[in-house]
Protein backbone atom coordinates (compact mmCIF):
# COMPACT_ATOMS: atom_id res chain seq x y z
CA UNK A 1 0.00 0.00 0.00
CA UNK A 2 1.24 3.62 -0.29
CA UNK A 3 1.98 5.60 2.10
CA UNK A 4 0.66 8.70 1.34
CA UNK A 5 -2.09 6.70 1.13
CA UNK A 6 -2.11 4.69 4.55
CA UNK A 7 -1.01 8.77 5.95
CA UNK A 8 -4.74 9.99 4.37
CA UNK A 9 -7.01 7.47 5.40
CA UNK A 10 -5.24 7.40 9.09
CA UNK A 11 -6.06 11.02 9.41
CA UNK A 12 -9.48 10.81 7.69
CA UNK A 13 -9.98 8.28 10.33
CA UNK A 14 -8.52 10.15 13.53
CA UNK A 15 -11.00 13.48 12.17
CA UNK A 16 -13.94 10.78 12.49
CA UNK A 17 -12.75 9.74 16.14
CA UNK A 18 -12.74 13.69 17.13
CA UNK A 19 -16.42 13.98 15.40
CA UNK A 20 -18.05 11.12 16.91
CA UNK A 21 -18.70 12.31 20.49
CA UNK A 22 -20.65 15.16 19.76
CA UNK A 23 -22.06 13.61 17.42
CA UNK A 24 -23.77 10.64 20.11
CA UNK A 25 -24.48 13.46 22.54
CA UNK A 26 -28.04 12.72 23.71
CA UNK A 27 -30.56 14.74 21.83
CA UNK A 28 -32.90 17.29 24.13
CA UNK A 29 -29.85 17.63 26.36
CA UNK A 30 -28.74 21.26 27.54
CA UNK A 31 -26.03 23.25 25.38
CA UNK A 32 -23.81 22.54 27.86
CA UNK A 33 -21.84 19.59 29.42
CA UNK A 34 -22.69 18.94 32.15
CA UNK A 35 -21.65 16.15 34.93
CA UNK A 36 -23.49 15.88 37.74
CA UNK A 37 -27.32 17.62 37.18
CA UNK A 38 -29.20 16.54 34.13
CA UNK A 39 -30.54 19.99 32.54
CA UNK A 40 -32.96 19.44 29.31
CA UNK A 41 -33.13 21.47 26.35
CA UNK A 42 -36.54 22.64 27.72
CA UNK A 43 -35.40 23.58 30.89
CA UNK A 44 -32.77 25.42 29.45
CA UNK A 45 -34.92 27.84 27.45
CA UNK A 46 -37.20 28.13 31.12
CA UNK A 47 -33.45 29.32 32.65
CA UNK A 48 -33.08 31.79 29.82
CA UNK A 49 -36.52 33.38 29.79
CA UNK A 50 -35.87 33.40 33.76
CA UNK A 51 -32.56 35.34 33.46
CA UNK A 52 -34.49 37.24 30.67
CA UNK A 53 -37.32 38.89 33.29
CA UNK A 54 -34.45 39.09 35.87
CA UNK A 55 -31.76 41.32 33.84
CA UNK A 56 -34.23 42.41 31.45
CA UNK A 57 -32.84 43.85 28.10
CA UNK A 58 -32.36 48.16 28.14
CA UNK A 59 -30.27 50.20 26.90
CA UNK A 60 -27.72 47.26 27.46
CA UNK A 61 -27.98 43.28 26.81
CA UNK A 62 -30.50 40.95 28.95
CA UNK A 63 -29.96 37.48 30.86
CA UNK A 64 -30.43 35.80 27.69
CA UNK A 65 -28.08 38.00 25.62
CA UNK A 66 -25.55 37.71 28.18
CA UNK A 67 -25.97 33.50 28.41
CA UNK A 68 -26.84 33.98 32.18
CA UNK A 69 -28.09 30.59 32.42
CA UNK A 70 -25.49 28.62 30.84
CA UNK A 71 -23.21 30.47 33.75
CA UNK A 72 -25.56 29.32 36.24
CA UNK A 73 -26.34 25.88 34.75
CA UNK A 74 -22.40 25.59 34.61
CA UNK A 75 -21.84 26.98 38.53
CA UNK A 76 -24.62 25.14 39.82
CA UNK A 77 -23.10 22.08 38.25
CA UNK A 78 -19.93 22.68 39.52
CA UNK A 79 -19.38 24.77 42.80
CA UNK A 80 -23.24 23.90 44.80
CA UNK A 81 -23.38 20.69 46.71
CA UNK A 82 -25.25 17.64 45.35
CA UNK A 83 -28.26 18.55 47.85
CA UNK A 84 -28.34 22.12 46.66
CA UNK A 85 -27.74 20.61 43.43
CA UNK A 86 -31.08 18.05 43.66
CA UNK A 87 -32.89 21.43 45.23
CA UNK A 88 -31.89 23.14 42.26
CA UNK A 89 -33.43 20.73 39.59
CA UNK A 90 -36.76 19.90 41.68
CA UNK A 91 -37.43 23.48 42.39
CA UNK A 92 -36.84 24.47 38.57
CA UNK A 93 -38.90 21.21 37.58
CA UNK A 94 -41.93 22.67 39.91
CA UNK A 95 -40.95 26.31 39.07
CA UNK A 96 -41.39 25.82 35.34
CA UNK A 97 -44.68 23.43 35.76
CA UNK A 98 -46.80 26.17 37.45
CA UNK A 99 -45.00 29.00 35.20
CA UNK A 100 -45.55 27.25 31.69
CA UNK A 101 -47.78 29.62 30.54
CA UNK A 102 -47.67 32.65 32.13
CA UNK A 103 -46.39 36.18 30.75
CA UNK A 104 -43.26 37.31 32.07
CA UNK A 105 -45.08 40.05 33.88
CA UNK A 106 -46.94 37.21 36.35
CA UNK A 107 -43.96 35.24 36.43
CA UNK A 108 -42.48 38.50 37.51
CA UNK A 109 -45.11 39.23 39.82
CA UNK A 110 -45.06 35.58 41.44
CA UNK A 111 -41.66 35.48 41.78
CA UNK A 112 -41.89 38.50 44.04
CA UNK A 113 -44.36 36.62 46.27
CA UNK A 114 -42.00 33.23 46.17
CA UNK A 115 -38.91 35.56 46.94
CA UNK A 116 -40.60 36.14 50.62
CA UNK A 117 -41.49 32.46 51.47
CA UNK A 118 -38.98 30.15 53.17
CA UNK A 119 -38.02 26.37 53.06
CA UNK A 120 -39.54 24.89 50.10
CA UNK A 121 -37.44 23.74 46.73
CA UNK A 122 -38.91 26.30 44.68
CA UNK A 123 -37.50 28.84 47.17
CA UNK A 124 -33.92 26.94 46.93
CA UNK A 125 -34.07 27.27 43.45
CA UNK A 126 -34.75 30.68 42.95
CA UNK A 127 -31.89 32.15 45.65
CA UNK A 128 -29.55 30.38 43.55
CA UNK A 129 -30.81 30.94 40.47
CA UNK A 130 -30.88 34.64 41.53
CA UNK A 131 -27.38 34.92 42.94
CA UNK A 132 -25.59 33.35 40.19
CA UNK A 133 -27.51 35.47 37.56
CA UNK A 134 -26.44 38.46 39.36
CA UNK A 135 -23.14 37.08 40.13
CA UNK A 136 -22.54 36.24 36.37
CA UNK A 137 -23.99 40.06 34.98
CA UNK A 138 -21.09 41.62 37.08
CA UNK A 139 -18.46 39.26 35.59
CA UNK A 140 -19.87 39.49 32.37
CA UNK A 141 -17.40 40.95 29.92
CA UNK A 142 -19.68 43.56 28.70
CA UNK A 143 -20.13 44.96 32.51
CA UNK A 144 -16.48 44.82 33.05
CA UNK A 145 -15.50 46.65 30.08
CA UNK A 146 -18.44 49.17 29.18
CA UNK A 147 -19.74 49.95 32.89
CA UNK A 148 -17.28 49.31 35.13
CA UNK A 149 -14.38 52.15 34.82
CA UNK A 150 -10.96 50.19 35.76
CA UNK A 151 -8.44 52.22 37.57
CA UNK A 152 -5.02 51.72 37.91
CA UNK A 153 -4.05 51.50 42.07
CA UNK A 154 -2.45 52.80 43.63
CA UNK A 155 -2.60 55.64 41.04
CA UNK A 156 -0.93 58.19 38.80
CA UNK A 157 2.43 58.96 40.42
CA UNK A 158 1.95 62.77 41.94
CA UNK A 159 5.09 63.91 43.56
CA UNK A 160 4.03 66.82 46.04
CA UNK A 161 0.22 66.70 46.73
CA UNK A 162 -0.75 69.20 49.11
CA UNK A 163 -2.98 67.78 52.15
CA UNK A 164 -5.70 69.41 53.79
CA UNK A 165 -5.37 69.58 57.49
Amino acid sequence: MNRRTLVKQLFIIAGGIALLPSCLREQGGASIVLQNIKIAAADEDFLAKLSDILIPKTDSPGGRELNLHLFVMKMVDDCESPEKQQEFVKGMQVLKDQYESFTPEQILSAITVLEKEKERDEVTFFKIFKSRAIQGYLNSEYVMTNKLIYKLIPGPYQAAVKLKA
